[in-house]
């Protein structure tokens, strides 16, 4: 049986707790709601998705360095707070050969001034901000296509 391509699904520090954490920002689907959606659309994409979250900036470089070398489709990344202030989240991300969405729940250009930086963006494909747990389902729609 073919092995299904790959998107990984990687979240930074602080999303563990959605559902519960400012829900009139961030929603009140959990990272486990969120999960399961993109895991029934991915089915019906194609594809496989490999959803994991860490509050430790380098277990997020390590699943990117993994995600490129295993040959992944693409890799939605919400970095969290580490948005703001990864120049190695960047550097990791821009080291792989694999495209990278960044996704955030929400707009960060709507909200203190300084969330309005991401190191990631440079480097990304694209992002996709402001939409809540859709963006996540947008992302591996995008992915999809790539």
């Amino acid at each position: 049986m073919a092995t299904l391509p790959i998107v990984y699904v990687l979240n930074g520090p602080n999303l563990n707790l959605l559902g519960l954490r400012e829900p009139e920002i961030y929603g009140s689907d959990t990272l486990d709601d969120i999960a399961g959606s993109l895991e029934d659309r991915a089915r019906e994409l194609g594809l496989a998705v490999d959803v994991r979250q860490s509050n430790h900036e380098g277990h997020l470089i390590d699943w990117l360095h993994e995600a490129g070398a295993e040959g992944a489709k693409a890799v939605i990344l919400n970095p969290g707070g580490f948005t703001h202030t990864s120049v190695a989240i960047h550097d990791a991300v821009k080291a792989i050969d694999v495209p990278v969405i960044e996704v955030h729940l929400s707009n960060p250009h709507a909200r203190e001034s300084f969330r309005r930086r991401s190191f990631v963006a440079p480097v990304a494909k694209g992002t996709i901000a402001g939409f809540g747990s859709l963006g996540y389902l947008l992302a591996l729609d995008a992915a999809a296509r790539l």
